[in-house]
């Protein structure tokens, strides 16, 4: 019977366990700069734009 290296075990667990952290922060931060870049655009502008593109 083999046996188990828990060093290795238990430092690869580590490793994914800090991967899937670091995931997490990184997609919190870029949802929270996404909704910073999010531009409000009022119904004038939106008219505008549309004329300004039924022009050409």
């Amino acid at each position: 019977m083999k046996e188990v290296n828990w060093q290795e075990v238990i430092r690869t667990m580590v490793e994914e366990l800090i991967k899937d952290k670091n995931k997490e922060r990184l997609l919190a931060e870029a949802k929270e700069i996404r909704k910073e870049m999010k531009v409000d655009v009022s119904a004038a502008e939106l008219k505008l734009i549309r004329a300004d593109r039924d022009t050409r």
